[in-house]
């Protein structure tokens, strides 16, 4: 964003269908960020008052936030976090949103950072990250989960928009679609139609965020992320989550709503 991050959390608009699941963390901290505290600790308070019979310990989000500054030059972030249990933070959304990523999916986050610094362990920092660290990357950064019918998945791998929204838009009633990726949650603070995330197909019992991380912490591994299984998906035309996708015109636009690739 071109702005800082006080101005920032102003332009957020909490009401978005995307950020109903952080909404009620997310307001405040914002607010904390808004009164001036620093982002690393205004997510520090939100964990201890996610946790008030032990604040400074909450069991539930495995980390503590500190400043970018904490971070010794030369080292990986992504093993300083996995060596010290304190994520360096910056002062803008970016870093604010994977802040809001980590209390509500710590499990996921947990093992993300893990598998990265497995990674850096095995392979080093080079001038490419590989095929599991680039897809480790693209979860973290931009991944949404999709728990939907058959019918509803095959249409969004198959990029065949009309059936996905507008012959099946009524099926959609029985799909929950989350957003993950931290830079994709930025991005939607100022919302384009173009923006696109990379889905992944959850079969979670419920539809509750901790149900979900359980879930997903059980599921992810490096060997199946390396082997990309995304569904490319223009989150704005998810019914209900932009006003204009009530045309069916909308998704007309073969420049957002692209054809698949041809053998």
């Amino acid at each position: 964003m071109a702005y800082g991050l006080n101005a920032g959390v102003m332009a957020i608009d909490w009401r978005a269908p995307w950020l109903q699941p952080m909404a009620c963390a997310g307001q405040q901290v914002a607010a904390r960020v808004a009164a001036g505290v620093p982002c690393h600790e205004a997510l520090n308070l939100q964990i201890d008052a996610m946790n008030p019979e032990g604040a400074g310990s909450c069991p539930s989000t495995p980390i503590r936030f500190v400043h970018q500054s904490q971070l010794p030059p030369g080292e990986a972030y992504e093993k300083y976090i996995f060596n010290s249990k304190l994520c360096p933070t910056r002062e803008g959304l970016h870093d604010f949103f994977n802040g809001l990523c980590w209390l509500h999916f710590p499990a996921t986050k947990k093992l993300l950072n893990q598998l990265q610094a497995q990674q850096i362990e095995n392979d080093g920092i080079g001038h490419q990250r590989g095929a599991v660290r680039d897809a480790l990357t693209v979860f973290d950064e931009n991944a949404a989960f999709l728990q939907a019918p058959d019918a509803l998945w095959n249409a969004l791998v198959a990029k065949d928009w009309h059936t996905l929204f507008v012959t099946l838009r009524p099926m959609w009633a029985q799909a929950h679609l989350v957003l993950f990726g931290h830079a994709l949650l930025e991005k939607l603070v100022l919302p384009r139609k173009a923006m696109t995330a990379h889905v992944y197909r959850a079969y979670s019992a419920t539809k509750s965020i901790a149900s979900l991380d359980t879930w997903l912490a059980a599921d992810l591994s490096s060997e199946k992320l390396a082997r990309k299984p995304f569904a490319h998906l223009p989150v704005l035309g998810v019914p209900g989550w932009w006003p204009a996708n009530g045309d069916p015109g909308f998704y007309d636009d073969s420049s957002v709503f692209r054809a698949p690739r041809k053998p």
